[in-house]
């Protein structure tokens, strides 16, 4: 099993930066991809950036502003956030997919999700 810790989120300002970060811990796993999703109210969740390997997957809405890396030895993924918009008020998941070893299985994990909220 891993469990995925995030921190940060909170309340900023339009145009201010806030930094999120997650750490994946457990026994006997790898991870192949890590990142973030986000989730508005009455809206379905939606990717925010993901890396995997050497290439990163990044939502058109956000490129530009929000920056992701992985530290592959600490299984470790922040995302610095900045000009933030009200737009990106959402409660973010750190995401990661990890191969089980023991298992020789394929697994998704979320993390509990942080609030971060923009105000106008």
């Amino acid at each position: 099993q891993v469990q995925l810790v995030e921190s940060g989120g909170g309340l900023v300002q339009a145009g201010g930066s806030l930094r999120l970060s997650c750490a994946a811990s457990g026994r006997n796993f790898r991870i192949n991809a890590m990142g973030w999703y986000r989730q508005a109210p009455g809206k379905q969740r939606e990717l925010v950036a993901v890396t995997s390997g050497g290439s990163t997957n990044i939502a058109d809405s956000v490129k530009g502003r929000f920056t992701i890396s992985r530290d592959n030895a600490k299984n470790t993924v922040d995302l610095q956030m900045n000009s933030l918009k009200p737009e990106d008020t959402a409660v973010y998941y750190c995401y990661a997919e990890a191969l089980r070893l023991l298992l020789r299985s394929i697994g998704d994990y979320w993390g509990q999700g942080t609030q971060v909220t923009v105000s106008s």
